[in-house]
């Protein structure tokens, strides 16, 4: 009697559209499952298609193309003799459901439909698709010509039902659902569903991995099973970084992990589990089985196969294992690189252009550039073809092999540190000296001919010559010329970016990369159309704090010692005048608050959706031992009158790594007005009056105060 059974589950790299690509990783996913024995795969979430359709779920070609591929997938002797649970959009009634497809042997078993939509943050699926209401009940699904063809089926069965083996039973839920309070999980293992699939499309952020193993080793702590997840991995073409990290669990314990950054398209997980093992545990928990006897039974879906060998007493069964997580400094190493892979390949450009300032922000994101030629040399060492072959592509050169990371990035990264008269000497050494120490071609250029050029346009047409306020001029003056030597940054960069190769005599263009990092923007520290409008930014979702130890990370791990001076060294945006050959201007004096108190303002703001009145009574407390009432109240009105002057910015925000929650991204994460009456009067008043309270109050120690 067989009892041991072979699951796979898999991490993707799929691509919004590309669907050739996804039909062929899907199909090699199918045929490592079945290699390793395993009679049952799971992909990620809308794999078909891709998760990043966006808008175009709204197109009938959208549905067209997913049907041809799953046309495709049945029609494939690869997909013989498993059950293969494959990700797709359905219309069904004239509404459109995201589904899962399980299918055998070009029959269709059950089509699936999410019935818990994720809907807030970066995900927007209620926009597109519908929730599935009815549990436990399905309906028949009538199925489009070109499928109806290969199965000789009219109809199949869609809904909220699992699938009935020979030897177990199958339930699946999909990404959100088992982040909700009720997951489906928890009425289908009441019910006796053994194996539980989860297909996700679950992105990084700093610090989340853990929540996702929590949930899924919880699931089957209180409820017994065996649970599976999959999910996408890579840049599907936006902002998010998918992070992988399938996993396999059983009982409250994890048997399979998979990688969270990988340059590998394909990865797939397999387990060898004993389902005794699951009824074993199950047996014990008294209270699960007395909720058990009262469960509402789901619509079974008979499948005339197994999952396991009648013959498997000799089977080695996998064991448990230890989830390693990575800290957030190799996070950030990790994943913002696999994004830049990605986004290099995909785009077809020939590699990186960025403005190295000699500042902590630019070197974070060289050193990225840095981590991800690590990568690469590390990936073609293991034998990744598909590596090898973009790389010859990106570098134009058919038998070029990397073996140093120092030498790729020699090929594929322009520095370009830009003076002006404000920049000092050491900014321009410390950007000379990380380019050499990572490798990079490296270009040293002055600005000053342009600001002149463009400030004598200015004069001539008005008669006046604006001067820096160390030299007697006003705050307006003062701020268009440091805004006039950034924008010029910007054009050279761009310029640089199309000609510097065919300079060189080298095919391709490069791709500008921005390095102003998620507590500038929040702010609006930064100019519009700057250096900070780029093609893509790294560290836009990463802030300041996370960054220092970053670049700290790579000083000592990659051993480029040029970071120390970069580290030690007052963030600056050498925009004015230097008083006596040193630099006279800061960030922190310029913004008026530091950056770890940004980062709290942030998280308050979006994370804990607080406004100026509730900011301020929360950091009362959390600052009663620095500050008086009267002192936070002035930090949380200079914070929230620079921001919302300064909001308009972010609708032209360069598009960035999504890496924090506190993120002020316009696009499709922090959906806020650009236009505010920046003087807040009725919340400012609000603060002022309980400020003028608790100074009433006094002697009263603020400790006292609730």
């Amino acid at each position: 009697m067989g009892r041991k059974v072979t699951v796979a589950t898999c991490a993707l790299n799929q691509w919004a559209l590309d669907f050739e690509g996804n039909l062929q990783r899907i199909l090699k996913s199918i045929k490592i499952a079945k290699n390793r024995g395993a009679r049952y795969r799971l992909g990620p979430e809308l794999e078909i298609c891709g998760y990043g359709c966006w808008d175009h779920y709204y197109e009938s070609d959208t549905l067209l193309h997913s049907f041809q591929v799953l046309a495709a997938l049945l029609e494939s002797p690869v997909t013989q003799n498993i059950i293969c649970d494959v990700g797709m959009p359905v219309m069904h009634r004239n509404v459109r459901y995201n589904c899962r497809v399980i299918f055998l042997n070009r029959k269709i078993l059950l089509i699936r439909p999410k019935m818990a939509l994720a809907n807030e943050a970066n995900y927007h699926e209620l926009r597109w698709f519908t929730p599935w209401s009815r549990s436990r009940h399905t309906e028949e699904y009538f199925l489009p010509r070109m499928i109806r063809d290969l199965t000789r089926q009219e109809t199949v069965p869609f809904g909220d039902a699992v699938l009935a083996t020979w030897d177990t039973c199958i339930g699946s839920e999909i990404c959100e659902e088992l982040w909700t309070p009720h997951s489906p999980h928890i009425d289908m293992g009441l019910d006796g569903v053994e194996i539980v699939t989860n297909a996700s499309s679950s992105h990084h952020v700093l610090r989340k991995a853990n929540t996702r193993v929590d949930l899924v080793t919880m699931a089957t702590t209180k409820n017994g099973g065996i649970y599976l997840l999959a999910n996408q991995k890579g840049c599907d073409g936006d902002r998010l970084y998918y992070d992988g990290c399938a996993m396999i669990a059983m009982n409250g314990s994890i048997f399979a992990q998979g990688s969270q950054f990988s340059l590998d398209d394909v990865e797939v997980l397999t387990a060898t589990l004993d389902l005794e093992d699951v009824r074993s545990y199950r047996a014990e928990i008294s209270s699960r089985n007395q909720a058990a006897s009262r469960a509402s039974p789901y619509p079974r879906v008979k499948v005339d196969f197994a999952l396991s060998c009648h013959e498997d007493l000799l089977a080695p069964v996998s064991e448990p294992i230890e989830w390693k997580y990575h800290s957030p400094e190799e996070e950030i190493s990790l994943g913002p690189a696999c994004w830049l892979w990605d986004f290099l390949r995909r785009s077809q450009q020939a590699g990186f252009l960025l403005p190295l300032s000699g500042g902590v922000d630019s070197a974070a994101t060289a050193c990225l550039v840095y981590c991800m030629c690590r990568q690469v040399c590390e990936a073609v060492r293991s034998g990744n073809q598909e590596v090898l072959a973009d790389v010859r592509t990106i570098v134009n050169q058919s038998s070029y092999t990397p073996q140093d990371p120092r030498d790729l990035c020699g090929h594929i990264l322009t520095t370009c540190y830009m003076a002006s008269e404000n920049s000092s000497q050491e900014t321009c050494s410390r950007a000379r000296e990380l380019a050499q120490q990572i490798g990079s071609h490296h270009i040293s250029l002055s600005i000053d001919p342009a600001v002149k050029a463009v400030m004598g346009i200015f004069s001539l047409v008005t008669g006046k010559s604006p001067l820096f306020a160390a030299h007697g001029g006003s705050s307006r003056e003062n701020l268009a010329l440091q805004n006039v030597q950034a924008r010029i940054r910007m054009v050279l960069a761009y310029l640089f970016a199309q000609l510097n190769l065919w300079s060189r005599g080298v095919r391709g263009g490069l791709l500008v990369l921005g390095s102003a990092n998620v507590d500038e923007s929040l702010l609006g520290y930064l100019t519009k159309y700057d250096c900070s409008s780029a093609d893509i930014n790294p560290i836009g979702g990463i802030s300041k704090t996370d960054l220092r130890a970053f670049v700290h990370f790579c000083t000592e791990r990659f051993q480029l010692p040029a970071l120390q001076s970069i580290l030690s060294a007052l963030p600056t945006a050498e925009l004015e005048p230097l008083a006596d050959g040193q630099v006279s201007q800061t960030d922190e004096e310029d913004m008026g608050m530091t950056y770890a108190e940004l980062s709290v303002y942030g998280r308050l703001r979006k994370v804990a959706k607080m406004g100026p009145y509730s900011m301020f009574c929360k950091l009362l407390s959390t600052w009663r031992h620095l500050w008086t009432p009267r002192q936070v109240a002035d930090k949380v009105k200079r914070f929230f009158s620079k921001y919302s002057m300064n909001r308009h910015k972010m609708t032209t925000l360069t598009p960035a790594y999504h890496a924090e929650n506190y993120s002020p991204d316009d696009n499709r994460f922090d959906l806020r007005p650009f236009l505010y009456n920046t003087g807040w009067p009725w919340q400012f008043r609000c603060i002022e009056n309980q400020v003028l309270q608790l100074e009433r109050a006094e002697p009263q120690s603020l400790d006292g105060v609730d």
